[in-house]
């Protein structure tokens, strides 16, 4: 870490601690050459993978995207937000998981299927209506009865 005062390579960490709720780090660090002291924050740099949607079309992953569906299937439902939060954040961690650069937009469908199947069933109705494109009602029929299964 360079100096910002003398612009000095050589620093040196005299305290580190975890800020908030641990997902990042406060360090107090001192200079070698002018002695001047400063604080720097690091946090993890986590990359997410890009979207190619259907057509092919490549599009940066977009977590209030996410947020949106969900909430939209969600509308009306008695889930609690932390189990939301939770959710989507289980479902950034699949995504990273995978150790692509690039995953289908469909992947990213199944998983917000499988998150609402888990948190409210007519959530997941409501979101897999839309997202299979059903039909009719025999379509709604056939998913209920997976359910029930």
């Amino acid at each position: 870490m360079h100096c910002p005062f003398c612009a000095a390579v050589d620093t040196k960490v005299i305290d580190s601690r975890l800020v908030g709720d641990g997902s990042q780090v406060r360090r107090r660090r001192q200079c070698l050459d002018c002695n001047e002291r400063f604080t720097t924050f690091e946090v993890a740099e986590l990359v997410m993978p890009r979207i190619i949607k259907s057509n092919e079309i490549r599009e940066p992953f977009d977590e209030e995207k996410l947020r949106r569906g969900m909430l939209k299937a969600l509308e009306k439902r008695p889930v609690n937000s932390d189990d939301i939060e939770m959710s989507i954040s289980h479902i950034k961690s699949q995504l990273r998981a995978t150790g692509e650069r690039e995953v289908s937009a469909s992947m990213v469908g199944n998983l917000v299927m499988e998150a609402l199947k888990k948190l409210d069933k007519v959530a997941y109705i409501r979101f897999a209506s839309v997202y299979r494109s059903f039909e009719d009602i025999r379509e709604f029929g056939e998913e209920i009865a997976k359910l029930q299964d």
